[in-house]
């Protein structure tokens, strides 16, 4: 008998913004996770990514705050988010 996801998330589409993610060479959030080491477990990661965005049961940690320099002397706030789904602060 197949479970009915509340949210129609495919796994396709968290495949491809993986990919996108490594693409970027994004830099760790708060949990100073790093992408080699999402990587190093990626088939389990992103299993419990989709299985937790597809059922609702998902709710995004806090974003790293960085603020980059502008040309103009101002400054750009930059939210850095999580990828490790697992973790204590």
């Amino acid at each position: 008998m197949a479970t009915i996801k509340p949210y129609e998330i495919s796994k396709i589409s968290i495949w491809e913004a993986w990919k996108s993610v490594k693409k970027n060479h994004g830099s760790h959030g708060i949990d100073k996770q790093t992408i080699e080491n999402f990587e190093a477990e990626i088939k389990d990661n992103l299993f419990k990514l989709w299985n937790r965005m597809s059922s609702g049961s998902y709710f995004p940690p806090s974003v790293r705050k960085v603020e980059i320099p502008k040309k103009d002397g101002g400054i750009r706030t930059l939210g850095i988010p999580t990828v490790k789904l697992d973790y204590t602060l």
